[in-house]
């Protein structure tokens, strides 16, 4: 079995794009952008053209993962048209393609891989791409653009960050992942004090979790938060990429256009699993 080498793939442009500010250069040409369709689609997707060593299939990627969880105003009546997206009909393609094959993608190495005589089939590792478009995708992209959104409308919080990049991008994203509660399919929200589980009482809302928890705040700290699941086997794996994606981003979000911000409100996705935004309109001063 062909092992993936961490070492020697971490450099790859995908990730650098956006660690060196290369995502953002091809967006100071105009003042006007939306930040959800085109700057943080990027940022997501080149992790995936990567893993699929296929750039030709990028713009279906957001189409799937909307279509999978919500209304999108996509013209989805027939069921053929969901099947194609539910099956993974990418990665189907895609891995029958590179089965049998010596490439040293992603995709080939899984489609390939042997353990005691058994290889994953077309079907798992379809499976296992959709929970990957999904988890790795939606999560962290609706992250930013709500990390934008709650900037524009607290630009005190915008300014501490600003006067502090390394010391409060740590703080600042966790606060983004707290408030903005990427997925919320998972959670309950005890409305009523009394409510009891087996032998716990709950009391209405987490007041006594958070000060003010309403509010927006990039120093908060503590912040034990469970935006990325509650603690044991079902907390996110990706947690420390995401965290890395989301401080990576409005690094250089806030320090090439230091005067972005949302101009209108977020376009949401119509779905109760993630807390989506389609589209959020924004300027900035092009640098």
């Amino acid at each position: 079995m062909s092992k993936w080498n961490w070492k020697e793939k971490r450099e790859k442009p995908a990730f650098l794009a956006l660690e060196d500010g290369t995502i953002l250069r091809g967006y100071s040409v105009g003042a006007k952008r939306d930040n959800v369709g085109e700057v943080v689609f990027n940022t997501g997707m080149s992790g995936y053209q990567e893993i699929l060593s296929d750039p030709s299939y990028s713009g279906q990627f957001v189409t799937m993962t909307y279509t999978q969880i919500g209304n999108t105003g996509i013209n989805v009546a027939d069921m053929e048209s969901r099947q194609f997206f539910a099956n993974g009909f990418i990665m189907h393609e895609t891995s029958e393609s590179r089965r049998g094959g010596n490439g040293q993608d992603l995709t080939s190495l899984l489609v390939n891989a042997e353990v005691d005589g058994e290889r994953l089939s077309a079907d798992e590792l379809a499976s296992f791409f959709v929970l990957l478009c999904v988890a790795g995708n939606e999560t962290t992209r609706n992250a930013i653009s709500w990390g934008l959104h709650y900037l524009t409308k607290n630009p005190d919080q915008r300014a501490l960050w600003q006067a502090d990049i390394d010391g409060v991008t740590p703080t600042a994203v966790e606060e983004i992942v707290r408030i903005s509660s990427p997925v919320i399919h998972f959670r309950r929200t005890v409305t009523t004090d009394g409510v009891r589980l087996g032998d716990h009482e709950f009391s209405a809302g987490d007041e006594e979790v958070f000060t003010d928890p309403d509010r927006f705040d990039v120093t908060r700290d503590p912040n034990p938060h469970v935006g990325f699941g509650g603690p044991g086997p079902h907390f996110c794996l990706g947690a420390h990429l995401a965290r890395r994606e989301i401080g990576v981003m409005f690094r250089q979000l806030l320090t090439r256009l230091p005067d972005i911000e949302a101009t209108d409100e977020p376009d949401r996705l119509r779905t109760n699993f993630v807390n989506g935004i389609k589209h959020l309109p924004c300027a900035y001063t092009p640098a």
